[in-house]
């Protein structure tokens, strides 16, 4: 996803933001979302960022004199414990948010939209606590094991502690690493963590009752990082054929195993560039790459930067 459009318009106009609070006011899904936005409207001003932050209530209240300009972008925030909304609410809500360019929701907001049909094809981020309650989605969203995703219009995020991430990667996108930067530094937030990780407990949670071979395979992969092995033979080891294999990764994971495992490759490599003191050679190697051309062009395709500027982020941050 880009926002490319979004950053042009926040150069010309405020940026009109809209977070509904489904949840309780001192939940993690809700605080870490809505600090570092407070935080970036504060510092950038009201004729850059206008964020407005309502409960469901105050929404089906205000909509009789609600402005007529749509907002930018809208979240709808719960925390997974949250009983899902009345709905009444849900409709009210559901249509306020997609008035919007980008929406979606955080934490059981993404549930509650799934589950009204509206993510049919998208790429959602759901906390693995309740992967159990999406039998009647799972034909109509593509549930993945990352902290949040960011598809086409749609934006999901797994909240707790990930909200802080989502937040920030959504300041950097809208307003510059330089506003990013300084919201950290306030936040004391050293390591803001991307939308290609994932929660880790999320893949046993989802798969491993339903889907234990799927599970297996992930896992077999995890394990064998630096010699890694080749998708017939994790699917042999597995007791699947390779079509069964990949038709299970596509199903569940909205990809192949060999980028799959490329992916988790590079992100064990990324996380040892910036956490260790190992040359960028060592690292390739650690991680399955005999080639530094084929780690440079790999890394660089999936993160935008060559492992030597992520290496420079260590020594600058």
């Amino acid at each position: 996803m880009s926002f490319d459009t979004l950053s042009s318009l926040a150069r010309q106009q405020p940026l009109r933001l809209l977070l509904v609070n489904a949840g309780e006011a001192d939940a993690i899904t809700w605080a870490g979302l809505v600090q570092p936005l407070r935080l970036a409207a504060a510092a950038l001003g009201r004729d850059v960022l206008q964020l407005d932050t309502m409960t469901p209530a105050q929404l089906m209240l205000a909509q009789p004199g609600w402005p007529h300009l749509p907002h930018h972008l809208a979240l709808l925030v719960a925390d997974e414990q949250q009983a899902a909304l009345p709905p009444e609410q849900t409709r009210a809500v559901i249509e306020r948010c997609r008035t919007a360019d980008y929406w979606g929701g955080v934490g059981a907001g993404v549930l509650w939209l799934a589950k009204a049909g509206l993510m049919a094809g998208v790429r959602i981020a759901l906390p693995w606590a309740l992967y159990a309650d999406t039998e009647d989605i799972t034909e109509r969203a593509i549930l993945t094991p990352h902290l949040f995703e960011l598809d086409g219009r749609h934006l999901s995020c797994c909240g707790g502690a990930a909200s802080i991430d989502f937040a920030l990667t959504l300041i950097e996108h809208l307003f510059g690493a330089g506003a990013q930067a300084n919201v950290k530094e306030t936040l004391c937030v050293e390591r803001v963590r991307g939308p290609e990780e994932r929660q880790r407990v999320a893949l046993q949670a989802r798969f491993g009752a339903l889907q234990p071979r799927l599970s297996e395979a992930v896992t077999l992969m995890e394990t064998n990082i630096e010699e890694p092995l080749s998708t017939d033979d994790i699917a042999n080891l597995v007791g699947l054929s390779r079509r069964q294999l990949e038709r299970l990764f596509k199903q569940y994971l909205g990809s192949l195993p060999s980028r799959y495992y490329l992916e988790l490759r590079l992100q064990r490599a990324r996380q040892l560039l910036l956490e260790t003191n190992h040359s960028i050679v060592q690292v390739g190697l650690m991680c399955g790459f005999s080639s530094g051309s084929h780690f440079s062009t790999a890394f660089g395709a999936l993160f935008g930067n060559t492992p030597r500027e992520e290496r420079q982020r260590k020594l600058q941050s």
